[in-house]
């Protein structure tokens, strides 16, 4: 049950973007047939780490506060649109006289697997002061992402010790990276990313070692193999959901939904694992980011007809 006495499920704090998103028949090459090719589809969709975790965390019921910088351009006015037809509150959104950040996405309709070329201003950042930080003692979870290492660590401490639960997506190796996992309490991993902390290669093994000076649960998503977690001493890997992908765009960032959504009902590690699978998973059977996001009745669906044995 989501508690009374917190006004908040959860508060995502971090990016936002405008996809364009072109669907081609094959994954572009630079050479040979495939270095030019015509495009099946263009879309223009909303997406971005932490607003599409937030939309799907909406999606599957929570109360969630989107945090974070838009432009002031037509793209930012189309990202706090689209946030707040899926009720989530923007009341501390920042808007800067800058253009949004937007991103060149290009989908291989044969697999759904994506590229992504993106840009971003500079004063897009969100700065200290601008940290709802008296927010996070409302909130069960606070949700960070990486791609401002210095204010994602500042407002995982201030959540932490306000008392709350703090979760990260963290897809890529910066200065910061080993010092934002250890600042949650959930560290969620991209699969490259412990291997290339710890120096090993097997995923189990590289999350044995990261456990070892980290006192905090620790996760990997691992696409179509599934998600796995250290949990003190104990060791899990959950299996993927088999579903023909057309679009993988977004779903690490809706698996952090389903997660977080387990956390906030108490459920335990191997069950959050699952529902983080089944939302991703259903994710990936649309195009776009927040365009994906499951509903929670999908999300029980899909993991009914597939129950384990």
């Amino acid at each position: 049950m989501n508690s009374p006495a917190k006004r908040w499920d959860v508060i995502g704090i971090g990016e936002n973007s405008v996809d364009f998103v072109n669907i081609l028949p094959a994954c572009p090459q630079p050479r040979g047939p495939l270095a030019k090719m015509r495009i099946r589809e263009r879309r223009v969709l909303c997406g971005g780490q932490m607003a599409t975790a937030m939309s799907a965390c909406a999606s599957l019921g929570l109360r969630a506060k989107y945090v974070g910088v838009t432009g002031a351009d037509d793209n930012g006015r189309l990202i706090r649109a689209a946030l707040q037809d899926r009720h989530i509150d923007i009341s501390d959104v920042i808007v800067r006289d800058v253009n949004n950040r937007c991103a060149i996405i290009l989908v291989d309709e044969s697999t759904g697997d994506r590229m992504v070329l993106w840009d971003r201003d500079e004063d897009l950042r969100l700065r200290d002061a601008e940290l709802p930080a008296g927010a996070f003692a409302d909130a069960s979870v606070v949700h960070v992402d990486d791609v401002d290492g210095e204010i994602a660590v500042r407002a995982a401490r201030l959540a932490r010790a306000a008392g709350a639960l703090v979760t990260s997506d963290i897809d890529r190796l910066t200065p910061r990276t080993e010092e934002l996992a250890a600042s949650v309490t959930h560290a969620i991993f991209a699969q490259h990313v412990p291997s290339h902390l710890s120096g090993l290669d097997d995923t189990e093994a590289a999350l044995r070692k990261l456990r070892k000076t980290m006192n905090n649960v620790l996760v990997v998503t691992l696409g179509e193999h599934g998600a796995m977690a250290m949990e003190g001493d104990r060791f899990y890997h959950v299996p993927a959901f088999a579903v023909q992908a057309v679009d993988t765009t977004g779903a690490g960032d809706v698996f952090r939904g389903g997660f977080i959504h387990a956390l906030v009902n108490g459920l335990p590690i191997e069950q959050a694992l699952r529902m983080g699978n089944a939302a991703a998973a259903v994710s990936c059977t649309r195009l776009g980011a927040l365009n994906g996001v499951p509903t929670l009745e999908e999300v029980h669906e899909l993991m009914a007809a597939n129950v384990r044995r």
